[in-house]
Formats: C-alpha cells, sequence, structure tokens
C-alpha cells in the first residue's frame, strides 16, 4: 500500500494515540541551528517534531505525502497558534520553489519508500532543493520479524472519550533479498459499543550500509557520517543508524 493511502481515516485518527513513542524535538533544533535555516522536514506528517520547532521560531516547512496527515498537523498547529507551512507532496517527486540548509526526516520515514529507485529518485530530489552548503539527515532501520506468538495480538489505549484504541500484527511477510517487509495492521477503535476496523498493508524497505552509501553518490550525495540516536557515530553493527549527507564536490 503507498505510504499516502496507508495514513488515511481511521489510521490518522489513532496515529498519535497509539504511536509508542515521540521524537525529541532538541536533536533536530540543535541540527537546524548548526547546519543553517531554512529548513525542510520530509515526512512531517503530523507535526512531530515540527511544530515544536516551529515553536522555538526556527524557519522549518514541512512536506508529507498524506493529506489527512496534514489537515492533522494544520488543525494541531491553530489549536497551539502556531504558524506552519507544509507541503502536500511525495519526497520523490519534491518540487518546492525554495532551497533549504538543511533538510531532515525525523524518524526512518525513508523506509516507508517501496524500492532503491524510489529511494534514488527521493535523494535525488533531496540534493535538488539543498544549498551547495547544506546538510541532510536520513534515519533508517532494518526492522525485525514480528514473533510469530505476537501475531494477533493487540495493544491499545483508552481516550479521554472513552473509546477503546487498538493495532496489532495479523500476517507478515518478508523478503530478505528483495530487503522487503510486508505487515498487515489491524486497526480498531472501539466506542460506545460500537467497533471501527481497518487493515492496512504496511511496507518497509530497508538498505545495507553500503548500498545505501551507492544510492547517496548516484544522487550527488556524500555520506560524511552515519550516527546512532545520541548523534554518536554508530556501532558497526547497528541496525538503526543515521546517515549524514552533503551534496558531493
Amino acid at each position: 500500500m503507498d505510504p499516502a493511502d496507508f495514513y488515511t481515516g481511521l489510521v490518522v485518527e489513532l496515529y498519535s494515540p497509539l504511536k509508542s513513542g515521540h521524537e525529541d524535538p532538541e536533536r533536530y533544533a540543535r541540527f537546524v541551528l548548526d547546519s543553517g535555516e531554512p529548513a525542510l522536514e520530509l515526512g512531517c506528517g503530523d507535526g512531530d517534531p515540527l511544530l515544536a520547532l516551529r515553536a522555538l521560531d526556527l524557519d522549518v516547512e514541512g512536506v508529507d505525502s498524506s493529506a489527512d496527515m496534514l489537515a492533522r498537523c494544520r488543525e494541531l498547529a491553530a489549536r497551539e497558534g502556531i504558524d506552519v507551512v507544509v507541503h502536500h507532496q511525495r519526497m520523490e517527486e519534491l518540487d518546492l520553489d525554495r532551497s533549504f540548509r538543511s533538510i531532515f526526516l525525523a524518524g526512518p520515514t525513508f523506509n516507508l519508500l517501496p524500492d532503491d529507485d524510489t529511494a534514488l529518485a527521493a535523494l535525488r530530489r533531496i540534493r535538488t532543493h539543498l544549498t551547495p552548503d547544506g546538510t541532510a539527515l536520513v534515519p533508517l532501520f532494518v526492522p525485525s520479524p514480528t514473533p510469530t506468538e505476537q501475531l494477533g495480538l493487540a495493544r491499545g489505549t483508552t481516550r479521554d472519550d472513552g473509546a477503546v484504541l487498538r493495532v496489532g500484527v495479523t500476517t507478515e511477510e518478508r523478503d530478505e533479498n528483495a530487503r522487503v517487509q510486508r505487515s498487515t495492521l489491524r486497526y480498531e477503535r472501539i466506542l460506545d459499543g460500537l467497533s471501527t476496523v481497518d487493515e492496512r498493508v504496511w511496507t518497509i524497505h530497508w538498505y545495507t550500509r553500503d548500498g545505501f552509501r551507492d544510492l547517496a553518490r548516484a544522487a550527488g550525495l556524500e555520506v560524511v557520517d552515519v550516527q546512532d540516536d545520541e548523534g554518536h557515530p554508530a556501532a558497526h553493527d547497528a541496525s538503526d543508524v543515521t546517515f549524514v549527507l552533503r551534496p558531493a564536490r
């Protein structure tokens, strides 16, 4: 399923309450301050951490392929009195009339691109929108297979209005050669005795470090660092890493 279609309707409603964690805006604020403004967050979703960065008066815009997520972002921004500029575009088709000194993804949204060709197109658009002295952050991860005993189980929470919200993996397929994992996620909301359910296929595509370096090089970008979640050099065998990219000289 295309990410633009995945993040719609019930999924958007349940996204934030069921999210396992929130991005630390401090890391991205430091990145923008060090690399420079203006900045662009790719895959900004409903505004985490975009709105926190705008509240710090940083010149940051957002891009997302989901119109529903952007509508939620604008709604939250209006509620908090924050001015925000967001664009409804796919990152592999990014076409803005502005260049940026900082481009980043806050979390491994890049893994939602379905294959290497789409990833290369996205990296080329990042290169086109970076200033010559600009820097890009691209977090990536390698997903772990869902344990068999956890298939069909759901985690959940109860909303302030009494709604019970749940999500769980029902089936999963993994192709090591193609570096793709497809999980069927079952979303459910139970409110006033009425159950609303939606099932979506969530596709994750991962990369080897050398493979991602090759894609970056083909896009005109140079890998200048590979970091862990704290911004330190990542261990050689770490599966969750952030690539720091700059225009190739």
